[in-house]
């Protein structure tokens, strides 16, 4: 059995990447065309990105079953097997958002902006125009790297790393995800830590220098996600 290291695990997402550039091409287009949304309500925005990193996982599993299966599945099939359970979580994390700033905001009595939370239209020509291309990207991007942060902090804290591909291709209960997914943490727990810490630099990184990359981000999240579920749970073939 191969020793687990992160290095291998940045290895072979990057393959998957390789192997499916033109499906993670429109993925990539596709979340980058609707994140700007979160402009118009956070709520919904919270629920794009979110939504999106799961079902990058998902995405995986359909490139992985596509080269290593004589019958892999199609791919609306794997979307549509995996989307319920991407939006359940999604609202979970916009819940989560949603009770932080809710008890944040009544302490400072700024009650507006609970409002504002689902809906607050800032796509105006005054934060659009006469604006450098690269301060406009990191605005209209940088609610969703918080939202990547965040969501990555909750899934530590409250769930674990691996809940999400557990319940979904091994049908568990979010408890027994939890329970198996936090065991294989504290098993690898220097590989774990590793990815998790480059996945917060490079989150850190698009919300200052690269935000342009953030779809990219998100993509390359999604990936290692499911590589790093993969190399622990799934039966080698």
């Amino acid at each position: 059995m191969k020793k687990i290291r992160f290095s291998l695990w940045l290895k072979q997402s990057l393959l998957f990447v390789s192997q499916g550039p033109w499906v993670w091409s429109g993925y990539v287009l596709f979340v980058g065309i609707l994140m700007p949304l979160g402009r118009s309500s956070l709520a919904l925005g919270i629920l794009i990105t979110v939504t999106s990193l799961f079902l990058g996982v998902v995405v995986a599993k359909y490139i992985d079953l596509k080269h290593t299966t004589e019958n892999p599945v199609g791919f609306y099939w794997a979307l549509n097997k995996g989307l319920p359970l991407a939006v359940l979580a999604a609202s979970s994390i916009m819940v989560l958002w949603f009770l932080f700033m809710l008890v944040a905001n009544l302490f400072s009595g700024d009650y507006y902006k609970i409002v504002q939370f689902f809906f607050f239209w800032e796509l105006t020509p005054e934060n659009l125009s006469h604006r450098p291309m690269p301060e406009v990207a990191s605005w209209i991007y940088s609610y969703a790297n918080v939202s990547l942060l965040f969501t990555l902090l909750m899934l530590t804290t409250f769930a674990s790393w691996f809940s999400y591909p557990l319940m979904l291709f091994k049908d568990q209960s979010w408890s027994e995800a939890v329970e198996q997914g936090n065991y294989a943490v504290s098993r690898h727990q220097v590989a774990i830590y590793k990815m998790l810490a480059f996945l917060f630099a490079q989150t850190l990184l698009c919300m200052t220098i690269t935000p342009l990359l953030t779809p990219v981000l998100y993509m390359l999240t999604s990936t290692m996600m499911y590589v790093s579920y993969a190399s622990l749970f799934e039966v080698a073939k």
